[in-house]
């Protein structure tokens, strides 16, 4: 009878091919338990950007939401399209100083715009109030 050698498992793989990190009692190594401690520092601090790029999404939606007054009062359409072109350069270029893939930077841009666009033209259909706008829309 031989006995084979097997590495220790370091994490479980689902059936659907995801893995999913153990319970402490299934860490069969220092190493594994370290790697475990790395990716749970790692997460605290994606969660905690996570929280900042929210609070700084509802800044954003803020100022644009006063821009949207502005244009309603002013007679201006919601959308910007010169502005729109400036934006996707300057993000293509914040992302690449970042080291970031610029088509990131312009998924953002799709978004934040879009939803810019659409609550600004609910400003201006109901007479520049920006009260239209529920925190949820």
């Amino acid at each position: 009878m031989t006995i084979e050698h097997q590495e220790p498992q370091r994490s479980a793989a689902r059936a659907d091919g995801e893995t999913v990190i153990d319970s402490e009692g299934d860490w069969h190594d220092a190493e594994t338990k370290q790697i475990v401690q790395r990716i749970e520092v790692l997460r605290q601090s994606i969660d905690n950007i996570d929280m900042a790029i929210v609070a700084l999404l509802a800044e954003r939606f803020k100022a644009t939401t006063q821009v949207g007054v502005l244009k309603a009062e002013a007679g201006f359409a919601p959308a910007d399209y010169t502005r729109e072109e400036y934006q996707i350069e300057r993000l293509q270029q914040i992302a690449q100083g970042a080291g970031l893939d610029p088509q990131i930077a312009l998924m953002y841009k799709e978004f934040v715009v879009t939803e810019a666009k659409k609550r600004h033209k609910r400003i201006a259909d109901s007479g520049d109030d920006p009260g239209v706008l529920d925190i949820f829309a």
